[in-house]
């Protein structure tokens, strides 16, 4: 059994934990001060050394960085690339793709907009299709129907782990088996799990896997991440290349470098990779299991006491759920409802249908209200959430 979160010392560490209540982790998360420090400490380097000379004194910090994500997702560092966000390290493995006329994506009801729109750029320029595949009983994507649609024309199975508008966790390694069976690329889209889960990219077997770091990971804004396996990574050309992704061998010609950096630019902000890597580092210290332990119990009773509020309906699907909770009220739009928990002093979010049409829209849903908890909120917090929704029905 992993250790239990020390909530007190957590808090401790969280500055912001004397301000707010914040229940909006699934958004952006309240940095640790350890991250903050960091990312201060390098700025001010900056300021004394100069950029470039600042960021060769800390080199050995911004190798970690690619050592603990490696740690973090089951990889090697030579298969991660640090990038500015998690919609960049998607984009840059899906871009990186070659797709024809008649050629098929599979995707889930789950996917993000920004993904959508991509595969439907795609689509327009290429002549591939897109299959969104079904969901089963319990509201997640159907490993049957995947099964199924799976043949020598699906050249990318494309799934979002955690969605942004429910507490769903699709089964991705189910989802990985069939692909490695099937011989067929799997991106996995995992902004919303790597932070509050174990994900480990050999057990769940896919070959490309986008992240953030602001949201469970508690990280920076402004950093990401993307794993390209060596299995998949020189099969890829990067939709765009410059002098750190390959080199200028003659007048015209260059190589692309052979591992996952081959997606990185040169120009980063170091501060904020440096505070991702303290960020990882930092989860990885109170432990994965233990975070995703006290992060579900947390969810699980907000979803319990939501349950119990006249007119309050819990919108979550899935046999696994994790800590996200979205729930809508009875004759008030969500936005509305978002404003009087800000006013309050809670903060939470909104995923509105623009950002998840295919679950969304076929549920009828315009808006759900995300309350997104963390192992450093407490039960007094998920009580003063349900008293203020209460006291606005009454």
């Amino acid at each position: 059994m992993p250790i239990p979160v020390d909530v007190t010392r957590a808090r401790h560490d969280t500055p912001g934990c004397a301000e707010v209540v914040h229940l909006n982790n699934a958004g952006a998360a309240l940095t640790p001060a350890p991250v903050l420090d960091a990312v201060i400490d390098h700025l001010h380097l900056e300021a004394r050394l100069g950029g470039y000379e600042a960021a060769t004194a800390a080199a050995p910090k911004v190798n970690a960085v690619y050592e603990s994500i490696a740690r973090l997702i089951g990889c090697r560092p030579h298969e991660v690339a640090v990038v500015e966000n998690a919609t960049r390290a998607w984009d840059m493995a899906f871009y990186a793709m070659r797709f024809g006329p008649g050629d098929r994506i599979l995707t889930s009801r789950a996917e993000y907009a920004s993904n959508v729109i991509a595969f439907l750029q795609v689509a327009r320029r290429t002549g591939a299709h897109i299959e969104v595949v079904d969901d089963d009983e319990h509201g997640q994507l159907s490993v049957e129907d995947l099964e199924r649609r799976l043949d020598d024309d699906v050249k990318l199975v494309a799934v979002t782990h955690v969605p942004t508008q429910s507490g769903l966790v699709n089964p991705a390694a189910e989802v990985g088996r069939l692909t490695r069976a099937a011989g067929v690329p799997f991106l996995l889209d995992a902004c919303q799990s790597v932070g509050q889960l174990p994900v480990d990219v050999q057990e769940i077997g896919c070959d490309m896997l986008s992240a953030t770091g602001r949201k469970f990971l508690r990280g920076p804004r402004g950093t990401g991440f993307l794993y390209v396996s060596d299995r998949l990574v020189e099969t890829m050309e990067p939709p765009f290349l410059d002098l750190h992704a390959a080199t200028w061998t003659d007048a015209q010609t260059y190589d692309i470098r052979p591992d996952a950096r081959r997606f990185e630019s040169w120009e980063t902000n170091y501060a904020a990779k440096i505070g991702l890597g303290v960020a990882v580092g930092y989860a990885l210290d109170w432990g994965i299991e233990a975070i995703e332990e006290r992060v579900t119990s947390l969810a699980t009773r907000l979803r319990h006491q939501l349950a119990q509020l006249p007119g309050v309906t819990v919108q979550d699907r899935g046999r696994r759920l994790c800590g996200i909770v979205t729930f809508t009220v009875d004759g008030v739009p969500a936005a509305d409802v978002h404003r009087r928990l800000t006013t309050a002093g809670i903060n939470t979010g909104v995923s509105a249908i623009t950002s998840a049409r295919y679950d969304l829209g076929a549920r009828n849903l315009p808006a759900v209200v995300r309350a997104s908890v963390h192992y450093y909120n407490t039960d007094e917090e998920i009580d003063t959430l349900c008293a203020t929704l209460g006291s606005h029905r009454t």
